[in-house]
């Protein structure tokens, strides 16, 4: 997720920034925005984070808190900071796409129990069709489709290869 699809987390990162930058901030507003934040569908951690917080920033904006429940309120908020944080960073390379679906031959390699992404000699491919329909034969316990599926994968693969 980028910063420019969601306004509303830069304007958080913002709020949170001048919160810490001010003197005497104002703890009150703070809890406003981060019940803001929980109550958002935006992202889950972020929703998460903000209910773990909003309890002591609530307890931090009464009249009568003390300078230590002020202080925790301000290191909690860190984890709102540190998620809003994360959903703003660009993703770089591929992250975030679907995994590429395997070809038919890399579908019959893992049926034979083969490596992928290397040549195959013949008499290996012949060796895994053995090896596998030792259980997959109707003689050994297996059943005649998957007998014959893993027969295909043999014929398929000594084609190509």
């Amino acid at each position: 997720m980028d910063s420019n699809m969601h306004p509303q987390i830069r304007q958080w990162k913002l709020a949170i920034e001048r919160f810490y930058a001010t003197p005497d901030p104002d703890y009150r507003e703070m809890a406003r925005m981060v019940a803001e934040i929980a109550a958002t569908d935006l992202d889950e951690t972020l929703r998460q984070a903000a209910a773990q917080v909003l309890p002591i920033l609530r307890r931090a904006a009464l009249t009568s808190a003390d300078r230590r429940t002020r202080m925790m309120a301000l290191r909690r908020l860190g984890i709102i900071g540190d998620a809003l944080h994360m959903l703003a960073m660009p993703l770089f390379g591929r992250r975030g796409l679907a995994p590429k679906a395997p070809t038919q031959e890399d579908q019959y390699r893992q049926l034979l129990g083969l490596p992928l992404g290397r040549r195959l000699a013949t008499t290996e491919i012949h060796q895994a069709f053995k090896h596998a329909a030792k259980t997959a034969h109707p003689d050994g316990g297996g059943n005649g489709p998957a007998f014959h599926e893993l027969a295909a994968a043999r014929d398929a693969l000594i084609r190509h290869h």
